[in-house]
């Protein structure tokens, strides 16, 4: 399907240009739609757009910024379907994990437009008398949030749901791989309601669009999700704006030897291969007790060399292609990686059949945790399994890498979970779960190399607002904290 040329939306306005850039179904390598190459004048002007909004959309009362939000979620449960197809013809992935992409951000947005009518505060005691203490919250003012390609309407949802209830205005850069998604989500929200300038939408490459969002310094704020090494050149290039940095992966299963092995299967199939191994919550390690681990790898083998390549559009598809050319080439280089460092490949490793960027599911066995295919983050569909003989020895091995989003363990016994869950170091821990599978009313994110971002419930607001301390003296005379007798 081609779907046309589209347009950026600067202040209530969609606008086209001269120049534009193609957007490809990575499962047949066709153009699917053109969208225009942003540039720092686009920028300029959106973020101009969003200055003027900001005041009258912050004073807006926070119930009726919930409530636009809340349209937005049931029009796009209305539209579910043919947006789920939209997701799997853009970004590949199958249609039932489509659909659950459109779903999370249905979710997301329901949540959020809730916390319209909460955006909690504190209130406390003073140590003075007749005076009250307490917190509100106030917008960070225009946030420039740039979302990635494998979540195409869920991540946005994460971000314009929260930053919208909190009263900010927005410039949105979407993924180049994925801006057709970006542009329905802005549709309904224009559809809804929302005033002109409050969510803009620019689209082109990190080139020219991204990076003068970064740098602009009438954006107060900025929420990325993507790469570690892109997120280490925004904290240096950003200056003193609000950062939110959600910066990937390299997760950790752990399967100890008294685990139900039929369940820890199905879990490091999903973790691994679903999205193609495209999440930040991809489980790319398998960590086995040696008691198990012989058995176990025959099992996922064998689950692993059944599942069937092609469109996502295709009831009998199980995994998809990759998103471009370059996440194909860079997930064939770490095949080559791993069959130096000496591990063994026992499936896959090699690419799929078609004109689209598919790869064999592919799973290496005798990894050791220093080999770079145990340590880097591939993005593709590519499983180490180690092994291990005593749980500090696994929860050693899940600690060895510079992420720290999520983990799982696989036991029948509370002491090995609740013992995993204290020494892992990252910011999710599943007891008999994949990697993924996140709620939106819990907080996402990580430590170490992913980042102290947390998006989604309540933490979710934090990222998008500022906490003012209000004190109200009501003595009717000069009282001085940390000063004052308060004996008198």
């Amino acid at each position: 399907m081609f779907i046309g040329k589209q347009k950026m939306h600067i202040n209530g306005k969609w606008i086209g240009k001269t120049k534009n850039f193609d957007d490809h179904d990575p499962a047949t390598g066709k153009v699917i739609a053109r969208f225009p190459v942003g540039d720092e004048d686009d920028v300029d002007e959106a973020v101009f757009a969003a200055h003027k909004a900001l005041d009258a959309w912050s004073k807006t009362p926070p119930p009726t910024r919930a409530h636009m939000i809340l349209k937005v979620s049931m029009m796009l449960k209305a539209d579910k379907e043919r947006l789920g197809r939209l997701v799997s013809a853009e970004m590949g992935k199958v249609l039932p994990e489509a659909l659950g992409d459109v779903q999370e951000a249905i979710d997301m947005l329901e949540y959020f437009s809730g916390e319209g009518r909460r955006l909690l505060g504190n209130t406390t005691t003073s140590e003075l008398r007749s005076k009250f203490c307490m917190t509100v919250r106030r917008p960070v003012g225009v946030m420039g949030l740039i979302t990635p390609w494998n979540f195409p309407f869920a991540i946005p949802a994460w971000k314009l749901g929260a930053a919208l209830v909190c009263g900010n205005t927005v410039v949105l850069k979407p993924s180049s791989d994925t801006p057709l998604c970006a542009y329905e989500m802005v549709r309904l929200f224009e559809k809804a309601g929302l005033p002109p300038g409050v969510l803009n939408l620019v689209t082109g490459p990190a080139s020219s669009v991204g990076e003068a969002m970064v740098k602009h310094p009438e954006i107060d704020g900025i929420s990325f999700t993507g790469s570690k090494a892109t997120g280490e050149w925004i904290t240096k290039n950003a200056g003193l704006k609000k950062l939110g940095l959600e910066l990937g992966g390299k997760n950790a299963i752990i399967v100890m030897d008294d685990a139900d092995l039929e369940l820890a299967v199905d879990g490091i199939i999903w973790g691994a291969f679903g999205t193609t191994g495209q999440r930040c919550t991809s489980a790319s390690r398998v960590i086995a007790d040696s008691c198990i681990k012989e058995k176990l790898v025959k099992e996922i083998v064998a689950r692993a060399t059944k599942l069937r390549l092609g469109s996502g559009l295709l009831k009998t598809t199980d995994v998809g292609p990759l998103i471009n050319k370059a996440a194909l080439e860079k997930t064939e280089k770490y095949v080559r990686i791993g069959q130096d460092e000496g591990a063994k490949l026992l499936c896959g490793g090699k690419r799929g059949p078609g004109k689209g960027f598919f790869f064999q599911p592919t799973v290496f066995d005798s990894v050791q945790k220093e080999m770079r295919i145990a340590r880097e983050e591939i993005f593709g569909p590519v499983l180490s399994v180690l092994e291990f003989d005593e749980l500090d020895e696994a929860i050693d091995i899940a600690n060895s890498v510079e992420y720290g989003l999520s983990s799982s363990i696989y036991t029948k016994d509370v002491n090995n979970a609740f013992r995993a869950i204290e020494g892992i170091e990252s910011g999710i821990t599943y007891v008999n779960s994949s990697t993924i599978g996140a709620e939106v009313h819990l907080p996402f994110g990580g430590v170490k190399g992913t980042g102290h971002t947390r998006e989604a419930g309540i933490l979710g607001i934090d990222e998008f607002s500022h906490v003012k301390s209000v004190y109200v003296d009501y003595s009717g005379k000069l009282q001085r904290a940390q000063i004052d007798d308060y004996s008198k």
